[in-house]
C-alpha cells in the first residue's frame, strides 16, 4: 500500500503542519469549553454564577482570539512553501491541508459484514486494516505527484466504502472529524460526502503548494506552476459545483468561489511572467502585450479583491491575504504602466511596412485614445512617443508607491523580504527610466495617462479533477459483484441445496452462451439443462425444477462449499459437469427485492438488447472501477441523505 510522508520528519513544512494540528486542538477544546459555559450561564438564575461564568467566557473568547490570530500568521507563512532558488519571483499564495483525526472502522465494518453480508466479519480484518492505513497515510500525503495520487486513491476508494457499507436506510454509526483549513474549527458529520469533500478540498490544497514550490525563473517550472494552479481551481471549483450545506467555512460556496478565482489569478500571473521569458527585448509589440497582460493580471486580482472583502468571506480570510492580493493589482496596474512606456521611449519608430500593424495593435491598446496628435503622427514622431511614455511612468510611480503603502499596513507582510524586494525594485526601476527621459526643458504639464486595455493570450482553464488516471482495486471484492452484494440490496439468507445426479440429468450450457456472454434468449430449457448467468451467476431458468428448489432469479454463490460469487457461466456449468455420483450442493440466495419469474424476464430481455450487462461488465469485473463512465459514478454527492445526521458545528453536509 502507498505510504504518507514521515509525520515526524522535520521539514519546515511539516513543522508548519504540526503547529496547524497542535492550534487545532487547542481551539477544539476551548470551543467546548464556550459551549460548557453558554449553557450553564443559559441555565442558572443565580446572579453570583452568571457573574463567574460570563467572567470565564471573555477569557476563552480572548483564547479564541489568540489562536486565531496565530492560525492566521501560520495561514500566512506563504514563504515556507516557495522554491529555494536563487531568482527573485513574487509569492504565491499556497492552502494548508485540513486536518482529520483518526478513525478506527474495525468493529463497525465487521459487525455490518455479519450483519448485512452473512459472512464472518473477522475474516475481513485484512482488508479493513488496509483501507484504514490508507486512511491513516492520506493524511500526510508529500508534496509531489505521489501524494497526490495517494489521496486520489484514497479518494476513489470512498466510492467502494459508500457503495459496500453505507445504507440508504441505516447509518453506520462512525463520525468524520475534520478541522477547518484556515480557521482551525472541528466539525463533525456522519455522511460519507463530508470525507470525499474533505480529501477533495486537500488535493486542491496540495495541488496550491506544488505550483507554489516551483521556480518560475525557467519555463519548465512556469509551466508546471500554471497546471498545478489550474488543477487546485479545478478541484475547488468542483467540489462548490458537487457538496451543498457544508459544515465548515472552508468548504462553503462562498470560500470555494474565492479560492477558484485566487487560483485563476496566480495562473494569470504565471503566464504573465512565462511572457516575460519569451518576450523580444526591444520589440514594440511584444512590449504592448506585456502591458496589456500585466493589465489583465491586475483586472483578475482586483476581482479577487472584491470577492475577499465581501461579507460572508471577509472575516475569514487571512488579512495578509487580502493585503497581499490588493498589493499584487496596483503592483500590476503599475507593470502595465511601466511597459507601455518602454515599448514607446525604448523600442525604434516604425519602419513604413511596420506600421499599419503596430497602428493597428496600438487602436486597441488603451481603454479610452490618448489626448493629442493623430495616431499615425503619435506612432512617427519620438518627442510626441516621450510625452505619452513619460505620463504613462508618472502613473506606474504612483501605483507602485501605493502598492508599498498597502503592504506597509500589514505587520504579516512587512516579514515577507521577498515581497519588498520585489515592490522596492519595480518602482526603482520606473523611478531611473522616468529621470532618463525626464528633460529639464519640458515646460510641458505631463498629461493623464489612458489605462490599458487588458488582453491574455493564454486564458486560464479550470481544469477538474481527472478521477480515473488513478486506477483502484475494490479492496472488498471477496464479498462479491458490487451489482448484486451492496448495501442497498437486501437478500433472504442464503439456501444450501442439494440435487442427487441418479435423476439422469446432465448439466449442459446452452448454445451461443459462451461466445457471447448473453443470456439463453429464446431458449427452451429441459429438465436436462442448467443456466448460470455471467460472472453474477443469476438462474435464468431452474435447474431441473421439480427437485432441486432453484428458483428463477436465484444467484448461484458456491458450488461443493467451492465459492462461485466471482465464476464466470462456464465455469459454474464446468463445476456441475465435474460433481460426482454423490450429487451437488449448491449455495443459493434470493434478492429480496426481485418479485419471481416477472423481474427475471424483464431483466432477461434488457440483457438480450445488450444494455443491461449487469450495470456494466466494468462494476462485475473485480478489476478497476476507473474509466470514464464509471467514474461518474463517484461524483453523485449531492443527493439527500436520510442517515446524514446534524453535525455538531453545522447543517448537513450532503
Amino acid at each position: 500500500s502507498q505510504q504518507g510522508c514521515d509525520p515526524f520528519a522535520q521539514t519546515q513544512r511539516s513543522k508548519l503542519q504540526h503547529r496547524r494540528a497542535r492550534i487545532n486542538q487547542q481551539i477544539n477544546k476551548e470551543m467546548r469549553m464556550r459551549a460548557g459555559a453558554e449553557n450553564l450561564f443559559r441555565a442558572t438564575s443565580n446572579h453570583k454564577v452568571k457573574e463567574t461564568v460570563a467572567l470565564e467566557l471573555s477569557y476563552v473568547n480572548s483564547n479564541l482570539q489568540l489562536l486565531k490570530e496565530e492560525l492566521e500568521e501560520l495561514n500566512s507563512s506563504v514563504d515556507v512553501y516557495q522554491n529555494d532558488s536563487e531568482s527573485i519571483s513574487v509569492p504565491m499564495i499556497p492552502l494548508g491541508l485540513k486536518e482529520t483525526k483518526e478513525l478506527d472502522l474495525l468493529v463497525p465494518l465487521k459487525d455490518l459484514i455479519s450483519e448485512h453480508y452473512g459472512e464472518e466479519g473477522i475474516l475481513f480484518e485484512k482488508e479493513i486494516k488496509e483501507f484504514m492505513e490508507l486512511r491513516q497515510a492520506m493524511r500526510t500525503p508529500s508534496r509531489n505527484e505521489a501524494g497526490l495520487e495517494l489521496l486520489m486513491e484514497y479518494y476513489n476508494q470512498l466510492y467502494f466504502l459508500d457503495s459496500r457499507f453505507f445504507p440508504p436506510t441505516k447509518s453506520l454509526g462512525v463520525f468524520f472529524h475534520w478541522y477547518d483549513s484556515l480557521t482551525g474549527v472541528p466539525s463533525h458529520q456522519r455522511a460519507l460526502a463530508f470525507e470525499k469533500g474533505s480529501v477533495l478540498f486537500n488535493i486542491g490544497a496540495l495541488h496550491t503548494q506544488i505550483g507554489a514550490r516551483q521556480d518560475r525563473a525557467s519555463l519548465p517550472g512556469l509551466n508546471q506552476a500554471i497546471d498545478a494552479f489550474q488543477k487546485a481551481a479545478g478541484a475547488f471549483n468542483y467540489l462548490k459545483e458537487n457538496f451543498s450545506n457544508a459544515p465548515s467555512l472552508d468548504m462553503s460556496a462562498a470560500s470555494l468561489n474565492m479560492l477558484v478565482r485566487l487560483m485563476v489569478a496566480q495562473v494569470q500571473e504565471c503566464v504573465f511572467e512565462k511572457m516575460t521569458l519569451l518576450c523580444a527585448q526591444h520589440d514594440f509589440l511584444a512590449r504592448l502585450q506585456l502591458a496589456q497582460e500585466a493589465a489583465r493580471v491586475e483586472d483578475v486580482y482586483s476581482l479577487v479583491h472584491q470577492t475577499m472583502t465581501q461579507a460572508h468571506v471577509k472575516d475569514y480570510v487571512p488579512f495578509s491575504w487580502t493585503t497581499m492580493v490588493h498589493v499584487k493589482s496596483e503592483h500590476f496596474k503599475a507593470l502595465s504602466h511601466y511597459f507601455a512606456a518602454i515599448a514607446l521611449c525604448d523600442c525604434p519608430v516604425a519602419s513604413d511596412t511596420e506600421l499599419p500593424e503596430h497602428e493597428k495593435a496600438f487602436i486597441q491598446f488603451h481603454v479610452t485614445m490618448p489626448e493629442g496628435p493623430s495616431l499615425r503622427i503619435l506612432l512617427q514622431d519620438p518627442e510626441e512617443r516621450r510625452k505619452l511614455g513619460k505620463a504613462h511612468l508618472k502613473k506606474a510611480i504612483m501605483k507602485h508607491e501605493e502598492a508599498m503603502r498597502i503592504h506597509g499596513l500589514c505587520k504579516i507582510l512587512r516579514k515577507m523580504d521577498i515581497l519588498q524586494e520585489v515592490l522596492s525594485f519595480a518602482h526603482k526601476r520606473s523611478l531611473s527610466k522616468y529621470s532618463e527621459i525626464d528633460h529639464e526643458e519640458d515646460f510641458f504639464e505631463t498629461g493623464d495617462a489612458p489605462d490599458i486595455h487588458p488582453k491574455t493570450h493564454q486564458k486560464p482553464e479550470i481544469k477538474s479533477p481527472n478521477f480515473s488516471q488513478v486506477k483502484v482495486t475494490d479492496l472488498f471484492h471477496r464479498l462479491g459483484p458490487l451489482s448484486v452484494f451492496s448495501a442497498k440490496n437486501k437478500w433472504y439468507p442464503a439456501r444450501r441445496l442439494s440435487c442427487a445426479v441418479g435423476a439422469g440429468w446432465t448439466p449442459t450450457l446452452p448454445v451461443g452462451c459462451a461466445s457471447t456472454g448473453l443470456g439463453p434468449v429464446g431458449w427452451k430449457p429441459s429438465r436436462f439443462c442448467a443456466a448460470a448467468f455471467m460472472s453474477s451467476n443469476m438462474c435464468i431458468f431452474s435447474l431441473p425444477p421439480q427437485e432441486a428448489g432453484l428458483k428463477e432469479g436465484d444467484y448461484i454463490i458456491s458450488v461443493n462449499g467451492k465459492d462461485c460469487k466471482w465464476s464466470k457461466h462456464a465455469e459454474v456449468v464446468q463445476l456441475l459437469k465435474s460433481t460426482g455420483e454423490e450429487g451437488v450442493e449448491i449455495g443459493v440466495i434470493t434478492l429480496q427485492s426481485s418479485e419471481g419469474p416477472k423481474a427475471v424476464e424483464k431483466k432477461t430481455a434488457a440483457m438480450s438488447s445488450g444494455s443491461g450487462l449487469l450495470k456494466s461488465n466494468k462494476e462485475n469485473s473485480r478489476k478497476s472501477l476507473m474509466n470514464s463512465k464509471s467514474a461518474s459514478t463517484l461524483l453523485v454527492w449531492s443527493k439527500k441523505s436520510k442517515r446524514s445526521k446534524k453535525s455538531t458545528y453545522g447543517v448537513p453536509f450532503t
